[in-house]
């Protein structure tokens, strides 16, 4: 085998273990992830398993960072070629929402459960998280502020505001996974609008 189809199939090894990490931590939650598990579920050694990555610790970081961009690609980036403003702001709520009624993961939104089960845990898991988490709020905050510049006042602080939009997307993840609520997709959309004071 050349060296680079070598290169490509460790890519490809690694991206596998990933996945599979990262569908698992969304059951178990980072820290019930175990190497033999997933080992066992990907027919691999566990040598083999942390292998691409050097260690347990570094694989559950690549797996959160993995559901980020998960979050990142069905979120965030549909909303590159519009302006701030209601509008995109009102893009990111429904993108938001429809990503919670229909999860890529099987355990619900991934930095939802990341963020209760890495509370109070200090450790680079945690440090990381708190970072992903800040950043999205900060940008959560600017798509507030953006969209209330083009509306009608007068209007909530934007910060207070993105801690109520926050709020009932957590809600919501816990009526779609938690009670199988099928209203609940509908529900939060509309709440949420009225939380950023968009029109119905």
């Amino acid at each position: 085998m050349s060296p680079r189809h070598s290169a490509a199939e460790a890519a490809r090894t690694r991206d596998r273990i990933v996945r599979a990490a990262v569908r698992d931590a969304s059951r178990l939650g980072l820290e019930g992830l175990t190497v033999g598990s997933l080992a066992q579920r990907l027919d691999m050694s566990k040598a083999g398993l942390v292998g691409p990555f050097g260690s347990r610790e570094r694989l559950l970081m690549a797996a959160l960072e993995e559901a980020c961009e998960v979050f990142r690609a069905a979120v965030i980036d549909p909303l590159a070629d519009l302006p701030p403003g209601p509008g995109r702001l009102a893009r990111l709520i429904d993108g938001w929402v429809d990503y919670l009624a229909d999860c890529p993961f099987p355990g619900g939104c991934f930095l939802t459960s990341a963020s209760s089960e890495l509370d109070g845990r200090p450790g680079p898991l945690c440090e990381r998280l708190r970072e992903i988490v800040a950043a999205n709020r900060r940008g959560l905050a600017a798509e507030v502020a953006a969209a209330q510049a083009a509306l009608p006042g007068p209007h909530r602080p934007p910060e207070e505001v993105a801690t109520t939009l926050i709020g009932l997307s957590m809600a919501a993840n816990q009526e779609v996974q938690l009670l199988e609520d099928p209203s609940a997709a509908s529900r939060a959309r509309d709440a949420m609008r009225h939380a950023a004071g968009l029109p119905a």
